[in-house]
């Protein structure tokens, strides 16, 4: 496998991750066991796959290239590639910890943890269970490396086998010299402008979309470093009710529910929930339909306002609605959301250079990531254990305290929880919320 240059997108993830701010993304799949050895044995099978699944070989290094190839791809200066580790051992990546009754407290302190960056950024953690009927895998992917679908993707490559279409292959590029084309370069110009342009067009649409913001204080917080999970699990029958009783998309009830659940949250915790209206980020997604090679990120996103203060259930997911369709009717390539368009259009280096303060500026755009992960509607297994439940986590963005991520599985719609473990200790507090807020909508729209 050759070196591949990556995306802006995934570059600019690359170079905002610190030490102390992490960029990948998390899955905790629960599993049925059949004996208490369930979990040593999947360990020895994740290990054995994972040898087998190419894009799990892939580490990322600098690339600084010659004039020639600068001249051609101006852009990609001072960017990063994958490429396939010559030393990859899976068993770096596979660790099989000791017995616990509590996975999402291991996972908060596993997910804290930054990957190792000199070799491929992925780690798969088996936490048994101490009750020996279950075990759980927590799969860690560096967001430089895959997106919710590639994650989904790779970690498909070492459950076990399903018929799934084949992938298309990606279509190769046409050789090129070692200097561009005189003629070219009239053609070179136009792109170097209309990229220019279109920069300018995305950064003066994000510029009035956030004249009007500003943070809500209880999802913003000096960042400790420290990382808590948590997971709830709703029945997506009861989603569909209340769809099918106000309108609106599925994702439309899902937001709302965590704008209610945002309120009784601050609520009970004392901060208060008057004049709170928290800006959302909506992460979509910017991949053509059957794309066969889902390599790099391709996202742009909608940004919204969460009726956190409005105390009405049905009102809250009224707002909710139309704020997406006025997102939707604008297109992703507008309002404060399509930020992360720009990437496409700065050069490798001021990714490099700039990174970091792109990151710190995060908290000043939005408040809180609500992201939707696509999972398989068929059942996934590991060793012959039938995944029961999966959680997705989404990073956590520097001076954010919470981020959410849905995901909906065999019937069941899961939120997974990632904070700062300092700024929310109670965590478990706002899964809770979750659940009695769809109790509220269901009530609400029977009444």
């Amino acid at each position: 496998m050759t070196a591949d240059l990556l995306a802006p997108l995934d570059l600019a993830f690359w170079n905002i991750e610190s030490a102390e701010h992490p960029m990948h993304l998390g899955a905790l799949g629960i599993f049925s066991a059949h004996s208490p050895a369930a979990g040593a044995h999947a360990a020895d099978l994740l290990a054995a796959r994972a040898a087998g699944v190419p894009g799990l070989r892939m580490r990322i290094r600098d690339v600084w290239q010659p004039l020639p190839s600068a001249l051609r791809r101006p852009l990609a200066f001072g960017g990063a590639a994958r490429e396939a580790d010559p030393d990859f051992d899976p068993l770096n990546h596979v660790r099989l910890h000791a017995p616990t009754a509590d996975f999402h407290t291991v996972a908060g302190r596993l997910m804290e943890r930054p990957l190792e960056r000199d070799r491929p950024p992925w780690e798969a953690h088996v936490l048994p269970g101490e009750d020996g009927v279950c075990f759980a895998v927590l799969f860690k992917f560096h967001h430089a490396l895959a997106d919710g679908l590639r994650a989904l993707t790779l970690a498909a490559g070492v459950m076990d086998p399903m018929d799934l279409p084949a992938p298309r292959p990606r279509p190769a590029e046409a050789p090129r010299g070692l200097v561009p084309d005189v003629r070219d370069l009239p053609g070179m110009m136009r792109g170097a402008l209309s990229d220019m342009s279109r920069a300018l067009d995305i950064g003066a649409s994000v510029a009035r979309s956030s004249l009007d913001v500003r943070s809500t204080p209880a999802l913003t917080c000096e960042p400790s470093g420290t990382r808590r999970t948590a997971g709830v699990a709703l029945d997506l029958d009861d989603v569909h009710r209340v769809r099918k009783t106000v309108g609106g998309t599925v994702n439309d009830v899902l937001i709302a529910v965590v704008a209610g659940a945002l309120r009784r949250w601050l609520d009970e915790r004392g901060d208060g929930s008057e004049g709170v209206a928290p800006r959302a980020l909506i992460p979509v997604s910017k991949r053509r339909p059957r794309t066969a090679y889902p390599q790099g990120n391709r996202l742009s996103g909608y940004l919204i306002r969460l009726p956190v203060d409005d105390p009405d259930p049905l009102a809250r997911l009224a707002s909710v609605r139309d704020a997406m369709d006025r997102n939707k009717d604008a297109g992703p390539n507008r309002g404060a959301g399509a930020v992360a368009l720009l990437a496409d259009h700065v050069p490798a280096l001021a990714h490099r250079l700039g990174g970091p303060l792109v990151g710190q500026a995060a908290r000043l755009w939005f408040d809180l990531l609500v992201t939707s992960v696509p999972l398989p509607s068929l059942g996934l297994k590991l060793g012959g254990h039938p995944l029961t439940a999966v959680f997705p986590f989404a990073p956590l963005a520097p001076g954010h305290s919470l981020a959410v991520a849905v995901s909906t599985y065999r019937g069941s719609v899961h939120y997974g929880l990632v904070a700062d473990g300092e700024a929310v200790p109670d965590l478990d507090l706002f899964a809770t919320s979750l659940s009695k807020e769809v109790a509220t909508l269901i009530k609400a729209c029977r009444s």
